[in-house]
């Protein structure tokens, strides 16, 4: 397997609005393996699929939580449930660092690799990397959801970098 390059600050990639994946092929499944591979390579907690250039529904998440490493197709959020503000991180903005307000809790519909229907409820960083990675699957950036630039990222918020 090979890592990707992740498509950093003023790639029209990061702008694309990525699309549904109608079949879940090899290709799809060895693109979620090189999605963790790239995360993991970058020391992130997530990766969505047009921070590697491809316009697909598909992202993976790890947040050293009971969950472990998650590939997901197709994610959408079906719930959300209060609000708070924390520290973020991008990999496609190394070094950039935010306050961005986010739902509190989630309850995120996917399909997995396997092409079974999960639900996941997620709160804390769980939550957020949800969030921050099905924006990036709609064009959004966290940079246009910053509240309060922060600067260079220190210990605490590079670990949320996604």
């Amino acid at each position: 397997m090979a890592s990707r390059v992740i498509r950093t600050k003023g790639d029209p990639a990061l702008r694309e609005v990525a699309l549904e994946v109608k079949k879940i092929t090899p290709q799809v499944k060895k693109l979620l393996d090189e999605l963790a591979e790239t995360m993991y390579a970058a020391e992130g907690v997530g990766l969505a699929a047009p921070q590697v250039g491809i316009a697909k529904r598909l992202i993976v998440i790890d947040v050293q939580d009971q969950n472990g490493l998650l590939k997901l197709i197709n994610p959408h959020i079906i719930e959300r449930k209060g609000r708070e503000k924390a520290a973020e991180g991008c990999l496609s903005f190394p070094g950039v660092a935010g306050e961005v307000e986010r739902d509190e809790t989630v309850i995120v519909q996917a399909t997995d690799p396997d092409g079974n229907m999960v639900r996941i409820c997620a709160s804390g960083l769980l939550a957020r990397a949800f969030q921050h990675e099905i924006d990036h699957l709609d064009g959004i950036l966290f940079v246009d959801r910053v509240t309060c630039f922060i600067g260079e990222q220190n210990g605490e918020v590079g670990r949320e970098k996604g």
